[in-house]
């Protein structure tokens, strides 16, 4: 063991300890990761929406590009150009085979997009049904109807779980045409 995994054990035992005595400090770093937690998974949303969106507009103009040539082999077959119209066919295919792995790799997304919001919505209902996670520090929990409607952090995670479960309706709804 080295003098920097001593050092390390160290202060993560006596960072243990304080944890351990002091449950409001250990209350408030959970809500810290909690809360990092939750800032990156909304950007991996994002990133996934991202992504999804630059698949679909891949697949929009792959299916323009084989639209263009399946009318070149018509027009190819028309005039008797058999060779070309072959060689435009096995373009179509490997087009094809693209559009393919694009609907795979869009379906992936879909799993991982599904996963997140599983993991976003487990995170903020975790947050609803522990009391002391959801109130500031130094708040208690009998305030009366109007503080407790002044508390922005439960409606703001219950909006982005509404608007993850819409994005994630209309993913589908792109995914299904």
């Amino acid at each position: 063991m080295s003098w920097l995994d001593d050092l390390e054990s160290r202060l993560e035992n006596q960072l243990e300890a304080f944890l351990r005595s002091s449950p409001a400090q250990e209350a408030l770093l959970a809500e810290q990761e909690r809360l990092d937690r939750l800032s990156q998974l909304r950007r991996n949303r994002l990133q996934l929406q991202q992504q999804a969106e630059q698949q679909r507009q891949e697949l929009l103009q792959l299916a323009v590009e084989i639209r263009q040539w399946q009318e070149r082999v018509q027009r190819a077959r028309t005039a008797a150009a058999t060779d070309l119209a072959n060689r435009a066919e096995t373009h179509i295919a490997g087009l094809m085979e693209r559009g393919r792995l694009l609907w795979q790799g869009l379906a992936e997304l879909g799993q991982q997009f599904t996963a997140l919001e599983w993991e976003l919505t487990e995170l903020s209902r975790r947050r609803a049904a522990d009391p002391g996670a959801a109130q500031e520090p130094g708040r208690t929990n009998g305030a009366s109807p109007e503080a407790a409607a002044a508390q922005p952090a439960n409606l703001e995670g219950d909006w982005a779980a509404f608007e993850a479960q819409q994005e994630l309706e209309e993913l589908r709804r792109r995914m299904r045409r």
